[in-house]
């Protein structure tokens, strides 16, 4: 492909719009000869610094900022470097699915497009989820490490997911992916929002930037006219349904309060819900096999999302009593023999905690133990507020490390029990989940929050192998061989 092909003529230097390139690359290392390197501004560094290194490397050009100049090779100097990387990847990637959900919201992204990716399996559509918990298809999924990918690995995938034959996909759009524009070539053909609290402020400035970044997905990204799913249970949900009228979407609006599709009652079980459910005016009546209020907001969503896709109606419904739990969220990961369960979600941000212990409280004879930390380089103001949740909610909280990053461990966990009075303090994770292992009693329930799916511990740079679910098998099996 040529420059003059990836982009505006207006923007590119003189005489060489017939430049080839071979490929594209936002990190230097990477830079293959043939590539346009993409020096984009960064949080820690602005990748400028990196371009006569992506030069020697064999770039055929730089894209970057404007004002940036003094390489013997193109520079594409703009306004927007991201924004202009993001059609640049459309034209290089060209083909994308038919139809493209895009999810956003704090807490539930991952559930509901994974959800709704169950749902277009059962109703025979060609589906795809992409987001924190990777690519899946079918049964199979692979595990990418980012939430919304930046704009080059985004279209590469919409570009193989095409031809590999999927026609629907279901993907998360965080806020840092539309805030770095890395989302807006992406033909979005149907969006949905679940909720907005107190998340990424290390990032972001105030909330208000945080909520505007989200607001992107709906005032900017959508295709007019396109249907939008809101769950509408919180005064956030009303302002982005005001801006998705605004944009001209066809909103419709779910939950407690939703006027289209409206929660009326849930019946915890002990592995379930049920659910009564009011769409259209008619009254419809299911059983999620899964545990936690937050999950029925999810299923429902996902569904609405299912049908305002073309699924039909009651199809998408029914499909709510054969969702499966996605991984690491309030996903039971081991029992002992006595019956207490140990699950394990990803709650990491204080509403997220919230919800997290109210919907296992249901579910929970006994008594709820928890172990819990908060992610080091991350917003600080969140810890004393989870500290404080954590003793309100839980029966028993036991406070250790998550992924401390470049932080002093110790110094978070001191955060955390600021508003954790009478916790308990253990700062290795796998002792912390051996100690929580030997509190089970019948009845009583073990959560294990913060982590969910993830795999490793960050530690400094370096990812130690670390998996909640697997630490706690260990544990119990260590517990109960101690005692046979």
């Amino acid at each position: 492909m040529t420059l003059g092909e990836l982009f505006d003529a207006a923007v590119l230097p003189p005489h060489t719009g017939d430049v080839t390139v071979s490929g594209l690359a936002i990190d230097s290392r990477a830079v293959k000869p043939g590539d346009l390197f993409a020096a984009l501004p960064g949080v820690k560094a602005h990748g400028w610094q990196f371009a006569e290194a992506a030069a020697a490397k064999g770039a055929a050009a730089i894209l970057t900022e404007t004002g940036k100049t003094g390489l013997k090779i193109p520079v594409i100097a703009v306004d927007d470097p991201a924004l202009a990387l993001a059609h640049a990847a459309a034209r290089f990637y060209p083909r994308q699915p038919e139809t493209i959900a895009a999810v956003t919201g704090t807490n539930g992204k991952s559930s509901t497009v994974d959800f709704l990716r169950q749902i277009w399996t059962r109703a025979s559509i060609d589906g795809a989820s992409l987001g924190t918990l990777g690519v899946a298809r079918g049964e199979g999924r692979i595990e990418t490490g980012y939430t919304t990918p930046d704009a080059i690995a985004l279209h590469q995938a919409l570009d193989a997911l095409t031809g590999q034959g999927v026609t629907h996909l279901a993907m998360e759009a965080s806020s840092h992916g539309l805030k770095q524009r890395r989302m807006h070539a992406v033909k979005v053909t149907l969006t949905g929002f679940t909720n907005l609290t107190q998340d990424h402020l290390d990032y972001h400035p105030d909330f208000s930037d945080y909520f505007a970044s989200k607001r992107l997905l709906f005032s900017r990204l959508a295709e007019k006219g396109s249907p939008s799913v809101i769950n509408v249970d919180s005064e956030w949900g009303d302002k982005i349904a005001e801006a998705a009228r605004a944009a001209g979407l066809d909103v419709i609006t779910v939950g407690w309060r939703g006027r289209d599709w409206q929660i009326r009652e849930i019946t915890p079980r002990p592995a379930s819900q049920q659910i009564v459910l009011s769409v259209g005016g008619r009254t419809h009546r299911v059983e999620l096999p899964l545990v936690g209020e937050f999950q029925t907001a999810n299923a429902v969503g996902a569904a609405a999302l299912a049908a305002s896709s073309g699924v039909d109606e009651k199809e998408a419904i029914a499909a709510i009593n054969h969702l499966t739990g996605v991984p690491g969220r309030l996903e039971e990961a081991a029992r002992t023999r006595s019956g207490s369960p140990v699950l394990v979600d990803y709650a990491h941000t204080p509403d997220g905690l919230d919800k997290l212990l109210r919907a296992a409280r249901p579910h929970t004879k006994g008594r709820i133990i928890l172990v819990f930390g908060c992610g080091g380089d991350r917003d600080p103001t969140k810890r004393d507020r989870m500290g404080a949740i954590a003793v309100d909610l839980a029966d028993e909280v036991i406070v250790t490390d998550d992924n401390p990053r470049s932080e002093d461990p110790a110094d978070i966990r001191k955060s955390i029990l600021r508003g954790a009075r009478g916790a308990t303090e253990i700062g290795d994770r796998a002792e912390a989940i051996r100690a929580g292992v030997a509190m089970l009693k019948p009845g009583d329930a073990l959560v294990l929050a913060g982590k969910g799916h993830e795999t490793g511990q960050k530690v400094g740079e370096v990812v130690h192998p670390f998996d909640d679910r697997e630490e706690a098998r260990r544990a119990i099996s260590e517990h109960e061989g101690n005692h046979d």
